[in-house]
């Protein structure tokens, strides 16, 4: 499904106990391919910081369930800078679509000390359009959220099913290098996430092995979640 030039994709979540995840993953890994990025067998680890703006307004409208809306967000991989992507994932009802561009350390830092010029005189237009967010609505970094993802692929209706575990919100810095970053448990119960993702069709035979009728489907935000829970630690 298409809204305008932007590929719309169907995402399913639900929380899930340890016990049914290593159910699912021993009949799933039958069937699909592990993710190419992953590095062990837990998968691999994914640090993002989430901006928002004066009003909060990313944090707000998925509290109020508004059809249509945005988030941004920086994201990278495994500690690493070999990766760092400005991303923005934007929600149309049921369905998601993600965007990214690809930033060097050095426009990563320029980004943190708030000089976005060269995201103005950028050829993506995600770059002009995080430009225009920062200058005319006071975007500010808001929480670090922290977590292990186990993810496998389907070729047909390019499915991806990921397994977030451990989610954690930073609480001591909006750095995603630091490396005396301080985080705290973002969910308390013995749960982690489960994501589908797929374009037009979830073949049946998948949608058999994940059970999906025994689990409740629920609206889950990690970064509403870790907003939350750094909400303790400081008030931003």
């Amino acid at each position: 499904m298409k809204y305008g030039n932007k590929k719309l994709r169907h995402e399913l979540k639900y929380y899930i106990s340890y016990h049914v995840f290593e159910e699912l993953r021993s009949r799933l890994r039958y069937v699909v391919q592990p993710d190419k990025n992953s590095v062990n067998e837990d998968g691999y680890h994914i640090r993002s910081l989430y901006f928002d703006n004066f009003f909060d307004t990313a944090l707000y409208e998925k509290l109020a369930g508004v059809h249509r809306r945005d988030k941004y967000r920086i994201r990278i991989y495994n500690e690493s800078d070999r990766h760092i992507k400005l991303e923005r994932k934007s929600k149309f009802g049921d369905y998601i679509c993600k965007e990214s561009m690809n930033l060097t350390r050095e426009e990563y830092e320029k980004i943190m000390n708030r000089d976005f010029e060269f995201l103005r005189v950028s050829d993506s237009q995600l770059g002009k359009a995080f430009y225009i967010k920062c200058t005319s609505e006071n975007m500010q970094p808001r929480i670090i959220v922290d977590y292990v993802r186990e993810a496998y692929t389907y070729e047909f209706g390019d499915v991806r099913i990921t397994f977030d575990k451990r989610l954690m919100a930073g609480v001591s810095s909006f750095d995603i290098f630091n490396p005396e970053l301080v985080t705290v448990n973002a969910i308390h119960d013995k749960f982690m996430v489960l994501e589908i993702k797929y374009n037009e069709y979830l073949p049946s035979h998948i949608r058999g092995i994940l059970q999906l009728e025994s689990h409740q489907r629920s609206a889950i935000s990690k970064y509403v979640i870790c907003r939350e829970e750094g909400m303790y630690y400081y008030k931003n």
